[in-house]
């Protein structure tokens, strides 16, 4: 299996529920110009998906600050969408995209469809302003994630997008010292 890390995201076209505006199409041309984060999750009316969308609606405020839009993502319809987030107090705070990927062809490309069940596994992508993938990472269904870790990595690929020549360790968060490479540094870490 390759690498889909440096790929682009590839061409899509879906319907989508957003709240403020109803039913829209987004597609490949609506995330650029700006960092995305994907947001993959196996099913609307689960148990641990509503525990993961309403932590990313808690700390939206602070992707949108950071200049990047997150897509919550399953194979779901969206007017399952719709429902599930107007049938709870809770949900009904998710503001960002909600994506029907119903013929499951993005969750297929990005690697993160389940074929036996036709639902998505817990599949996390960061894409920089150009539609690039810097973060990917994947769990099994029963692992839910963290937002607070999604917002670290998103301002890690961030400064690594601005610096270059630097790197982020392991638990940097932004403001921490980095690292800049060089054969100086081999065997002093």
């Amino acid at each position: 299996m390759e690498t889909i890390i440096n790929t682009k995201i590839p061409e899509f076209s879906v319907p989508a529920f957003v709240a403020s505006e109803g039913f829209k199409t987004i597609s490949h041309n609506d995330i650029l110009g700006h960092w995305s984060i994907f947001f993959f999750y196996p099913a609307d009316f689960t148990f641990v998906c509503p525990t993961e969308l309403v932590d990313m609606a808690d700390n939206y405020s602070r992707f949108k600050a950071l200049g990047a839009e997150v897509y919550a993502v399953s194979t779901d319809s969206q007017f399952s969408h719709k429902a599930w987030h107007d049938e709870s107090s809770s949900k009904a705070r998710v503001e960002f995209p909600m994506l029907a990927d119903r013929n499951g062809s993005l969750a297929s490309a990005l690697g993160v469809l389940d074929t036996k069940s036709f639902m998505a596994y817990r599949g996390t992508f960061v894409a920089n302003p150009e539609g690039v993938i810097k973060i990917a990472e994947i769990n099994d269904n029963g692992i839910g994630r963290n937002s607070e870790e999604i917002l670290r990595k998103l301002e890690a690929a961030q400064f690594v997008a601005e610096h270059g020549d630097q790197v982020c360790p392991a638990r940097w968060k932004k403001g921490d010292s980095t690292l800049t490479p060089g054969i100086e540094l081999v065997g002093k870490i």
